[in-house]
């Protein structure tokens, strides 16, 4: 129903570093008489805790830029899992699977007891792809929220290289076939894939290249969401899927009563249709008799008409016989 959701990311560094130090003009204190047992520091001594003072600043500056892109990116990571998981739609397949435990596990995601936090790591090195010839890299992502970073880069000579997400029978391009100078920089990328079980296939392409053999290296980590993403994407898919059900359920509900409604109008005319059907057979049998009845009937009055014709037009034959006796007693005198 929906093409399988992936997002990709980007932290921007909103004023986590400021080239820009502030100064302030500050009083000059008085001279103040020191201790006799306290030592003076030289010029040197005092620019030299400045310097230290300074890098303590820019490490302290540096480490806090690095907590607040962090902070950023795990905000970017858990907004783009909530969009994902909120906009979730139910698949056909699942929606048409007589078995309600489908949709449910899809809702439930991996099972908390057997959740591994450890990131998958997938890599090779100098990957061998023959001249006209491509290599597809398929990658099966179970967790909803997890986060995809990968890094490629091909040896002497550009490739054609592009990422395409899988789930039933949609298909989403995260980066399309494109070809990229990954001899020159390494191409790197991250995203988030919402919608599981998905297979990212990450496609590398040598087919315009009559010549050249080329070599890729590849990194590819998948590091799965944390378990409050999880939970969070749980009561999101819930929602949405409650939502789309709902939405089925009323529309199916709809269309059963008027199924039903006529299901029954039906039932009634066929019952009707068959009660006339029936007296219809009766009719029939009582005229079939009939008609066999007077079939013969026929058949004899015609016979009956034919002997009948006979007699009137030529007479009966036993009268000519009759004659003969007749005529051969006169001549005997008989009377």
């Amino acid at each position: 129903m929906t093409n399988p959701e992936v997002t990709k990311l980007s932290v921007e560094n909103n004023g986590a570093g400021n080239d820009d130090e502030r100064v302030m003009e500050m009083e000059e204190p008085e001279q103040q008489d020191k201790p006799d047992d306290e030592d003076e520091k030289s010029p040197g001594e005092e620019e030299d805790d400045e310097e230290e003072d300074d890098e303590e600043d820019e490490d302290e500056q540096e480490s806090n830029n690095e907590d607040m892109i962090r902070e950023a990116e795990a905000k970017a990571i858990a907004d783009a899992t909530v969009s994902a998981n909120a906009s979730y739609i139910p698949s056909n397949a699942l929606m048409s699977n007589p078995s309600p435990a489908a949709l449910i596990e899809s809702v439930d995601g991996i099972s908390m007891s057997e959740y591994n936090q450890l990131p998958s790591l997938f890599m090779a090195r100098s990957v061998p792809i023959a001249l006209r010839a491509t290599l597809d890299v398929p990658i099966i992502i179970t967790n909803g929220g997890s986060i995809v970073e990968y890094t490629v880069e091909s040896e002497d000579y550009d490739i054609t290289f592009g990422i395409k997400a899988k789930r039933d029978d949609e298909t989403t391009i995260v980066n399309s076939l494109t070809r990229v100078d990954s001899h020159l920089e390494a191409v790197t990328g991250k995203f988030l894939v919402g919608t599981v079980p998905c297979a990212l296939i990450f496609t590398f392409s040598n087919e315009y290249s009559w010549f050249r053999e080329k070599k890729i290296t590849y990194g590819i980590t998948v590091t799965p969401p944390t378990i409050d993403n999880i939970i969070a994407g749980r009561m999101k898919r819930a929602q949405s899927a409650h939502d789309v059900v709902l939405e089925d359920k009323t529309g199916a509900d709809t269309r059963l009563e008027h199924a039903s409604s006529k299901r029954s109008e039906l039932a009634k005319e066929v019952e009707r249709l068959e009660k006339e059907l029936a007296e219809k057979s009766k009719t029939l049998d009582v005229v079939e008799k009939e008609e066999n009845m007077l079939k013969a009937r026929v058949e004899l009055r015609g016979e009956q008409l034919k002997l009948l014709k006979k007699r009137l037009t030529e007479g009966w034959d036993d009268e000519e016989k009759a004659k003969v006796i007749e005529e051969e007693d006169e001549d005997e005198g008989v009377v």
